[in-house]
């Protein structure tokens, strides 16, 4: 009786065995024909010799001085109150009086009233009021906001 046991475990478990094989073959299947294939750029995206190009870059960017390598390098930030950012700013910092053009690398900013523009390229980007930029040597600070919330940031020029 036990060796009756035994040959209909080893017949149930064979069939198991080839069902699941029966049952994954389709997922093994794609596992092995994955493969990777060129896709060509959508209409209207601009190329470069058949590659893809960016577009250019442009809008509100409070940031936009930190995020352009080759330009400026933030060396520092602070937030708070307008007492305490301006506690922040580098020594013997003066006011750039606007309308002003700055340079640094390939980028140039240009103060226009309480905002600017910072342009790399065909990059545009828009620094929103109320925005303060002073000078303390090469570097330059941006200050941001006015009211209960001010932001400093503190750059220097990139030697990229």
């Amino acid at each position: 009786m036990l060796r009756y046991l035994a040959v209909s475990a080893v017949i149930v478990l064979g069939v198991a065995v080839i069902v699941a094989g029966w049952v994954n073959r389709d997922l093994i299947r794609i596992k092995i024909a994955s493969v990777y294939a060129r896709v060509p750029p959508k209409p209207g995206a601009a190329t470069d010799r058949g590659r893809a190009t960016a577009a250019p870059l442009s809008g509100d960017a409070p940031w936009a001085l930190s995020a352009l390598p080759g330009c400026l390098t933030q060396t520092s930030e602070s937030t708070g109150s307008q007492a305490y950012v301006r506690s922040h700013l580098p020594a013997g910092a003066v006011r750039v009086a606007p309308p002003a053009n700055l340079t640094y690398g390939d980028c140039r900013i240009q103060i226009v009233g309480d905002e600017a523009f910072v342009r790399r390229g065909n990059d545009v980007l828009h620094i929103p009021p109320p925005a303060r930029f002073y000078r303390a040597g090469a570097r330059l600070a941006l200050v941001r906001g006015d009211g209960g919330s001010v932001e400093l940031r503190v750059y220097e020029p990139s030697h990229d």
